[in-house]
């Protein structure tokens, strides 16, 4: 059997599907589900078709898991962002910025897709490492 920790916080939207908010591994590294817009308290989404309040709130979202996890920013190496249209790389980015030294900001993928959960315009993933 797989030695894992699931990461669970009331600080961030509870899975709306068969998946959990992080997991931990034995060897330190904590998997991050990708994070939409929800508000946790909520569940209503964030920012209706604004791309910068969205990612705000991702921002956040993926924050409180990594805390419950007893990681922060800078464990993170790697993130992938979705967005429904790349238009929106921009100001998405500005926001993302704020959360990453520039010098040690994790690697990251970052890719149109056609559709995003619940019709939002941005969702991100992340790896970090304790």
């Amino acid at each position: 059997m797989p030695k894992h920790q699931i990461i669970r916080t009331d600080n961030a939207p509870a899975p709306v599907g068969p998946y959990n908010q992080a997991i931990a591994t034995e060897g330190k590294l904590i998997f991050v589900a990708g994070q939409i817009p929800l508000d946790a308290q909520t569940g209503q989404i964030v920012g209706e078709g604004d791309i910068t309040q969205q990612t705000t709130q991702v921002m956040k979202n993926i924050e409180a898991i990594l805390t419950a996890a007893g990681a922060s920013w800078e464990n993170v190496v790697k993130t992938t962002v979705f967005l429904s249209d790349l238009e929106n790389f921009a100001p998405m980015n500005t926001v993302y910025g704020q959360y990453f030294n520039e010098e040690t900001a994790p690697a990251r993928a970052c890719v149109e897709v056609s559709r995003l959960p619940k019709d939002v315009l941005v969702e991100i993933e992340c790896i970090a490492v304790l």
